[in-house]
């Protein structure tokens, strides 16, 4: 079956701001790490997981059934809607750019489910990967990605997490999270950068170790290894890129990449606790309302 140039261009972009457009393969490698987070088995999207389960400093554990974390929900099939149906959701909250959305679609969900857009910036990721594989110039994509400079870009995509906007739409989803009565998914393009940082507050915020938070950040990798790596021949066979291996630092999630959040973090508000009241905006009530909500 013939790939079209455009398919696989958004495949070998599946990182923090494009989205995959072919299918993920079947079958996909079990993580090895230890998590509780419990992982949902759907066709179209390969990285959503519900992330009860983890203990808090405490021994409380994070209820199941309240945050979902994903990947972008564009390519998910009927029977894939149907089941997320059977998890009860209140509200999808989409961090994708409005560029990403029109590149890959809007998400599929459930009847009767609120969609909420919430758009966190790429700082200009999008257009610039776009550009490289569409160029098909190894030069210039060796220029773009080789020797360090996809780090550097990544890095530079975490450091943004902390502009005003990001911070006012990562606040605003907290908070949500917060207030639901019911299960809240929230997603990104690959579900490993904007939702894993997500994801990393949230469970450090209700208690959850550091090192277990940045443990199920990291697992995106394991999640997502098959499908990035099948993306990455898909673009060599056609002949979009000579060296795909440029694209993994864009694929991956790393301890370098959550670092440069954390050591930001730190160096603007000083710690943890600061960072939630300061730069995300939430107060005492707000906290405590979201412990009681997720930890049981």
């Amino acid at each position: 079956m013939k790939i079209s140039t455009i398919s696989l261009i958004s495949a070998a972009l599946a990182t923090f701001a494009l989205t995959a457009t072919s299918s993920p393969p079947t079958a996909l490698a079990e993580p090895t790490v230890q998590t509780a987070a419990a992982r949902i088995e759907l066709q179209g999207a390969v990285n959503v997981r519900d992330i009860g389960g983890y203990r808090t400093y405490d021994g409380a554990k994070v209820k199941s059934g309240k945050a979902i974390r994903a990947d972008s929900l564009d390519k998910l099939t009927d029977a894939d809607v149907q089941k997320l149906g059977g998890l009860h959701l209140k509200a999808v909250i989409d961090l994708r750019t409005p560029a990403e959305v029109q590149f890959s679609g809007q998400d599929k969900v459930p009847a009767g489910v609120q969609q909420v857009a919430r758009p966190i910036d790429d700082t200009g990721l999008f257009q610039q990967m776009l550009a490289a594989i569409q160029s098909r110039d190894p030069q210039r994509q060796e220029e773009l990605l080789g020797n360090g400079r996809a780090e550097e870009i990544m890095q530079g995509v975490y450091r943004s997490f902390f502009t005003a906007d990001s911070l006012a739409e990562f606040g605003q989803t907290i908070k949500d999270l917060a207030a639901t009565d019911k299960a809240t998914l929230f997603h990104c393009t690959s579900g490993k950068d904007r939702t894993g940082w997500t994801t990393y507050v949230l469970l450090r915020a209700v208690g959850v170790p550091e090192q277990t938070a940045r443990q199920d950040y990291l697992l995106s990798n394991q999640f997502r290894a098959a499908a990035d790596a099948k993306l990455r021949e898909d673009v060599k066979r056609a002949g979009l890129m000579q060296n795909p291996a440029l694209l993994i630092p864009l694929q991956e999630v790393r301890d370098a990449y959550l670092d440069t959040a954390v050591d930001k973090l730190e160096a603007d508000y000083g710690d943890f606790g600061k960072f939630l009241t300061q730069g995300l905006g939430l107060d005492g009530r707000t906290i405590l309302q979201l412990r009681k909500n997720l930890v049981g």
